[in-house]
């Protein structure tokens, strides 16, 4: 469990879209305090998946070869197949050149309810199923258990931490950095998603195909 909520929180944080407009949401008027309500709500989404997971297996894992924990795996198994033809087929358009939306452009103006709401919207939530049905294998009577959950949330969120510290702390520096940063990854925002995409959904793949048939 622990070394795939590695993977998929690594996943998470590297996600070119939200990482985009959350440095949007840095340049513009009180970015910091936007920047803290789109953190905040994007931690509630991950804690709150952890919570209803745990609640609903009683902070016991999921009995092996029984119907959840099967059920968990196909949806995993699922989830990494739609990934990998994703990628695939996103690979195979080839890369285009690509306008950011045009909601983009609004995001300095926003307040700080709608900066909250993207951190929701922008959540990749197929990417977070994807956790939640690991965690279905979460022993909450263990402290390392508790520690890899932790970390999960942690690594999950630690780009749009960095982010937020620099600006807090170094805003002049972090103004012109993070807007080459953005442009970058605007350039690079295709590949991101082919390379994400399809690394994750064969992990996802093989990892449940081994544990349906072990």
């Amino acid at each position: 469990m622990m070394l795939d909520l590695v993977v998929i929180g690594g996943a998470i944080t590297l996600g070119p879209l939200h990482n985009t407009a959350f440095i949007l949401l840095l340049s513009g008027p009180r970015g910091v305090r936007k920047g803290m309500a789109f953190i905040v709500a994007w931690l509630a989404c991950l804690v709150g998946v952890i919570a209803g997971v745990v609640l609903m297996t009683g902070g016991q894992p999921l009995v092996h070869k029984s119907a959840p924990s099967t059920a968990a795996l196909a949806l995993k198994l699922l989830l990494g197949f739609g990934m990998v033809y994703y990628g695939v087929r996103k690979r195979r358009r080839g890369n285009r050149p690509r306008q950011s939306p045009k909601w983009f452009a609004r995001l300095d103006n926003v307040s700080l309810w709608s900066a909250a709401g993207l951190g929701i919207l922008l959540q990749p939530w197929g990417i977070v199923a994807a956790g939640g049905a690991t965690v279905v294998q979460a022993n909450m009577s263990s402290a390392a258990t508790w520690l890899a959950l932790f970390g999960y949330v942690l690594l999950a969120t630690s780009s749009l931490l960095v982010m937020e510290l620099y600006a807090t702390f170094r805003p002049a520096a972090a103004a012109t950095e993070l807007d080459g940063l953005r442009t970058w990854i605007e350039g690079h925002q295709d590949q991101a998603i082919v390379v994400l995409s399809l690394l994750l959904g064969l992990w996802l793949v093989a990892q449940s195909l081994y544990e349906l048939v072990s």
